[in-house]
Parts: structure tokens; sequence; C-alpha cells
């Protein structure tokens, strides 16, 4: 894909303020409220040393939780913190969005210096209910209280956060409209990655489909199927056990309960779909795991059905499949194969990670659970890229166009004309 943005070295930032969006959004640990994961701070980088080594006085904006996940929205606090001992320097942080507090902070930066501001998503205007309920325009966004308060004070802004590239919020697609703007390091490395594997990936290309959330599994499964990029899809999690459904097996009421109660089942005639157009490029598993007497059992499936609730692919699959994986030359991941925070369940999500990790194949893996399964059983060294993306990477391979990507691509066409 032939990106249409601003490079950050198309500008001179020398005395400049700019005001950098970046996803820094990390895991938490529900009790400790601490990080747990820093790879969306650790990729975040290399443009923030840039605009330090290019004499910027950088104003800083991020998010961490939301209103539909209310248990990780804390300051950034431990994130200045981070990107300060990570980058040897001191990032001041300042726990006000856009008042008074944070006007003055920006005002006085000197050269070299960065400031985090406090966490956006303490604004109504930049929560996800906001978004969908209000459905603001670009253009209309400059009235919101964000864009009204930081524009006046900065110069140009960067946006680096292709993670959050799905949400249509002030910060990530207001600036865009008056300030001179350009797109991060991080963003061209993303979308180039991705587009290695939608566009033109080496053959033969393996999707690992899995984890809980398949509303996301399904959303990109029709576009790699339908234009030929995925050669095999190998499904697992609740994914593995829609399409076993699909393929005619009853799994049970048990657990056929659990995905009536969760809407999953509505899942069950698009997998019929795929598989009578493309069976051939589908696997499922071939056994499961179950929990008896606080041990693990497997079973294959020609024994269903059985009232068990499945939380794992069996030793049969994990065979099976990295069969395929060897052989792989593209591979991409998104979710876990199983319940693996359970260590009676974690054989198939590790299993499967150590036959990435192996694998001579091109990997690519992004999302937060697949991300933070990734780094409990393997070294992310092993895996060709991990990207920083879950939503708006499910959202970019499904062929759908981002936010973000438009407000930029609007940005250049502004600059151009």
């Amino acid at each position: 894909m032939s990106l249409k943005m601003n490079r950050m070295d198309d500008f001179d930032y020398r005395g400049k303020t700019v005001l950098l969006r970046v996803d820094i959004n990390s895991p938490i640990d529900p009790k400790t409220k601490k990080i747990v994961n820093d790879n969306r701070i650790q990729k975040s980088l290399p443009t923030i040393k840039k605009l330090i080594d290019q004499g910027a006085k950088v104003a800083m904006i991020a998010h961490q939780g939301d209103t539909l996940d209310y248990q990780n929205l804390i300051p950034l606090v431990e994130h200045a913190e981070r990107l300060s001992t990570l980058l040897g320097i001191s990032i001041d942080y300042i726990d006000d969005v856009a008042g008074p507090a944070a006007i003055e902070k920006i005002k006085q930066l000197k050269e070299g210096q960065v400031t985090l501001l406090g966490n956006l998503r303490y604004l109504s205007e930049e929560i996800s209910t906001f978004e969908t309920v209000v459905k603001l325009k670009p253009e209309e966004m400059q009235e919101t209280y964000l864009v009204r308060r930081l524009k006046p004070y900065v110069d140009m802004y960067i946006n680096e956060a292709f993670a959050a590239a799905h949400r249509n919020a002030p910060s990530m697609v207001a600036f865009q409209e008056t300030l001179p703007t350009a797109a991060g390091e991080l963003m061209f490395r993303e979308i180039s990655e991705l587009d290695k594997v939608m566009s033109n990936p080496e053959k033969p290309s393996v999707f690992c489909l899995g984890g809980a959330k398949i509303s996301d599994a399904f959303g990109m499964m029709e576009q790699v199927l339908e234009n030929g990029t995925a050669d095999k899809i190998l499904t697992s999690g609740i994914t593995g056990e829609i399409f076993l459904i699909a393929s005619g097996y009853d799994i049970g009421e048990k657990k056929r309960g659990f995905l009536k109660e969760r809407n999953l089942l509505e899942f069950v005639e698009p997998a019929k779909k795929y598989l009578s157009l493309y069976g051939d490029k589908i696997d499922y598993p071939i056994d499961l795991a179950y929990p008896e007497d606080d041990k693990r059992l497997e079973l294959t499936i020609d024994k269903l059905p059985a009232e068990k609730m499945f939380m794992d692919i069996g030793s049969e699959t994990l065979k099976k499949y990295d069969a395929v994986l060897q052989q792989a030359k593209t591979i991409f991941v998104n979710g876990p194969a199983g319940v693996y925070e359970d260590v009676k369940f974690e054989k198939g999500t590790k299993e499967l990670w150590l036959s990435i990790a192996k694998s001579q194949g091109h990997s690519v893996i992004g999302g937060g659970d697949t991300v933070s399964a990734a780094a409990q059983f393997i070294n992310l060294d092993d895996i060709g890229y991990v990207c920083t993306a879950g939503g708006a990477m499910v959202r970019y391979l499904s062929g759908k166009k981002l936010p973000l990507i438009e407000a930029m691509e609007k940005a250049y066409n502004r600059s151009e004309g």
C-alpha cells in the first residue's frame, strides 16, 4: 500500500513545540496496577529520541484504559518512569491533560525536553462511548476541549499511535485539520509489516486465529481467504470450536450453552460458508482438552458430543499444526489457543508459540492478549515482528479504512496542495 502521509524527515523540529500522539496503553496487573508488558512503550522510543536529538520541545499525549476496561484507567506515572529509564533522560509527567497546569508545562518546554501529559481518557471526548454516540467529524472536533486548549501552544503534530488508528477521537484525527502533520517512524513500520502479510506474503502463508474475541478472527478471515492471502488458517480457541460446530460436530450442551450466552453461535453460519468455499484452507482442532478432577484430560473429536467445558486444543492438533507451521514462509498470529492463564491449559498456547518461534518463516503477531501470551512462553526476539496494534490491526487486515489513515492522508493532500 502506497501511503500518502508526510514523514518526520519532511520537517525541521529545531525549537518547535511538537504535539506527539503515542499509544503506550499497556497491559496492567489488576492487583498491583503496574505495567506487565511494555512492548508499546519500547516501540515508541525511536520517534521520541529523534525529536529530542533534533531539538524539538515535545508535549506527548497518550491514553491508558477506557470505560470499556475501567480497571486499566490509571495515571501515566509509571509510563513516564519507564520512558525515562529506557531513554536515559528525565521525562516529566503532569497529571493534567489540557488544563492550566498542562498548558503552563508546555509553554515552559525547552529544546530537547519531553513532557508526558495526563491520561487522555480522563476527557469524555476521548472515551469509546463519546465516539460511538456523538460521532463527530474531524472538522467538528476543532471545538472540543482538547483541541481548543492545546492547539494554540504547539507548532506541529506527529502521530505515532497506529495501535489506536481505528479510533475516531480528537487526539487521533482532529489536529491534522490545521497543524503541519507527520507520521512517526513506528507508523510506517507497522503498516509496512502488515502489508507484507496482506499484499505480498511469501508462500505458503499461514494464519493462526484463536482467542476469545472471535469477531476479530472472522473480521479478517473473509478478506484473506477471498484474496488468496492465506494458504492455510489454523483455528483454535473459541474460533476452532465454532468451526467444529459448523463442520457438524456436536460439542455438547455445556459448551454450546456457554457460546450461546455470549452470542457466539451467530458465527456458525459464516463458518459454514467459509468451509463450503475454502474448506481445504481451514483446519480446526482434532482433539480438545478439558478439566476433570483438577486434571487436564483430552478427547478426540470422534468422541463428541461430550458434556465438558473445553479449555484448550489437544496434543494431536498441536502435532498437526506444527507440521504446517514448519513449512510456512509467512505466519500471522492473533489470539491464544486456549485458556493459557490456567497452567493446566497453557499447553496449546505454549506449544504453538514454540512451533512458531522455531519456524523459519517470517512471523508477525499483534493484539494485547496475543503479545502477552507470546511473551510468557517464548523470547519475542524469535518473532519476526511484534505489532503494537490489536483492533486497528484486525481492521486493517480486514480491508477497512482506518480513521487515522484518512486523517493523515487528508493532511498530506492539504500540504501538497
